[in-house]
């Protein structure tokens, strides 16, 4: 789309399913950072990076070792390596380009969620099923469990269904994550608070006390680091602004008031500012996976209920709904924004991945000041210089362009959206997927009668593979999905039906005139030999 005929007063957000992506069950997404790569943790245990131009698929990362289902997917700053958490309680960093692991270890826990240090590839956030959350040195192995709470408030009594079987009582899962230069870790804790911990000393600078109390199921920060977002247990969704650095909050907090709950209290209230609440005042719905756009200007949210695949996008400085997207009667399970472009992208139930984009008008008008766009065909009274090769009323100006002067067109212009210049990995070589042999024998094709994978009984359109199902175990054959192919048009169905019609008349014809000469050569046989009828 040519940026200069859009209209800029549509609104930069999406409005409509563009495409969507299949390929056995997919479970969670995350792009890369410049939004190039689409990383999706699969049912079976394996990762599949798209290609996000293409829309087609340029690896696959599958770990024989692991078979549970993948419960995070995380990319490093340069898009070299990825962290995949599964749930037989392992985590994994993967060399995307030679798709070869560094290192995996395996925890005590399930873990939910797995962040990498924004600087540091090998140091990591987890956020278990129920512990608190733990920092994880992945090189050396090595774990620190971080605080959770402070307060004298009592944490909510657990019921018999939240015990292990010796009868101790679990945590609430928390949520946890980095600032942006990964400094500081903030958790927001079961009893409403937030605690902004700095994890090399372990040891907690300040405690903000969320309104209601409830339990915060997801803090995430946005892009540039100004604001952070809260998800509880109440049905809110909260922005906060980020008023201090992490250098300028250590000299907050003294010394020997470092234990202290209302110093501790008062510093976090000195750091986070609440900015904005996001709600559903008719349905009250649970919201799943909120986040803020590339540009932190929307705030979106998932409507977390069976049967409904509802995006709610909110304008985060006025505070109001400004659409709300619906999808498929399919139950949304993971969504992100794309880091620059208005796209976001959802994970449903069935384990499609559905790409919402914007349904662009074009204003033809931008290309000159004087273009003026027409509702209906108006009778046109042409000048009567209009073509002249000289006429009076625009001269021809010289052109100011010196032609002698280089042109570059090997230096690449920085992205305004990206702050530095760090070598990243934004492509990957595709990886094309061999065509089925459909001439050869049966064990080529896999198939016993040696038949097309094409049904004709669909009209040509629909693909049926063996070995391919969504069970999400291993694909027989290591053969993997196709991406899927368009519904051909009903004109293009009318003339498939056409020329099956018209071969088969002509295939009666000439199966007619075949017999027919069968039979004058077996009377000419007859009348050579003496043999009558």
């Amino acid at each position: 789309m040519n940026a200069p005929i859009i209209d800029p007063l549509q609104g930069d957000f999406p409005e409509v399913i563009e495409e969507y992506l299949e390929h056995g069950i997919m479970k969670c997404i995350s792009f890369n950072r410049r939004g190039t790569l689409l990383a999706a943790g699969c049912s079976d245990g394996s990762c599949v990076i798209w290609d996000f131009e293409t829309r087609g698929i340029a690896k696959e990362l599958r770990d024989k070792d692991c078979v549970a289902a993948i419960t995070s997917v995380c990319w490093s700053r340069s898009g070299h390596n990825i962290l995949i958490s599964a749930a037989d309680k392992s985590l994994t960093l993967w060399d995307v380009v030679k798709g070869t692991k560094i290192h995996r270890i395996t925890l005590q826990q399930t873990p939910l969620q797995a962040r990498l240090h924004p600087l540091e590839s090998t140091l990591c956030l987890v956020c278990p099923f129920s512990s608190a959350p733990i920092i994880v040195d992945l090189r050396t192995e090595t774990t620190t469990t971080l605080p959770i709470s402070l307060s004298e408030k009592p944490a909510p009594a657990p019921t018999s269904k939240n015990k292990f079987s010796d009868g101790s009582a679990h945590y609430t899962p928390t949520a946890a994550c980095f600032d942006k230069h990964g400094d500081l870790v903030y958790v927001g804790n079961s009893v409403g608070e937030i605690l902004i911990i700095d994890h090399k000393l372990n040891r907690v600078h300040g405690i903000v006390a969320v309104s209601g109390g409830a339990v915060i199921k997801n803090i995430v920060f946005s892009r540039d680091g100004q604001f952070l977002l809260t998800n509880s247990s109440d049905r809110t969704i909260r922005i906060y602004e980020n008023r201090f650095k992490s250098q300028d909050l250590h000299k907050l907090v003294d010394e020997d008031s470092k234990d202290d709950v209302e110093t501790l209290k008062a510093v976090g209230t000195n750091c986070l500012s609440l900015f904005r609440e996001f709600q559903d005042s008719i349905t009250k719905v649970h919201w799943k996976a909120p986040c803020f756009s590339g540009d932190g200007e929307w705030v979106v949210g998932g409507y977390a209920s069976k049967g409904e695949h509802k995006i709610y996008i909110w304008d985060r400085r006025a505070g109001n709904l400004v659409k709300i997207l619906e999808g498929p009667k399919e139950a949304l399970m993971d969504l992100v924004w794309h880091p620059v472009h208005p796209i976001v992208v959802s994970v449903s139930l069935t384990g499609l991945v559905y790409i919402w984009a914007k349904d662009y008008t074009e204003n033809w008008s931008a290309f000159a000041p004087d273009f003026k766009e027409l509702e209906e065909n108006e009778e046109y009274v042409e000048r009567e210089d209009e073509f002249d090769l000289m006429p009076e009323t625009e001269k021809v100006k010289e052109s100011e362009t010196n032609e002698e002067d280089e042109v570059d067109i090997t230096t690449v212009e920085k992205d305004s959206a990206f702050s530095d210049s760090e070598e990243e990995l934004c492509f990957l070589p595709a990886d094309p997927c061999p065509d089925v042999d459909v001439s050869g024998d049966n064990k080529h094709t896999g198939r016993p009668d040696n038949s097309s994978p094409l049904s004709e009984d669909n009209n040509g359109y629909s693909i049926q593979i063996e070995g391919l199902d969504n069970s999400g175990g291993e694909d027989a054959g290591g053969v993997t999905h196709l991406k899927r192919r368009r519904k051909p048009s009903e004109k293009v169905l009318e003339q498939q039906s056409h020329k099956v019609q018209k071969t088969k008349a002509s295939t009666g014809k000439s199966m007619k005139a075949k017999s027919k000469e069968e039979e004058n050569d077996m009377n000419h046989f007859g009348d050579e030999n003496g043999i009558d009828d």
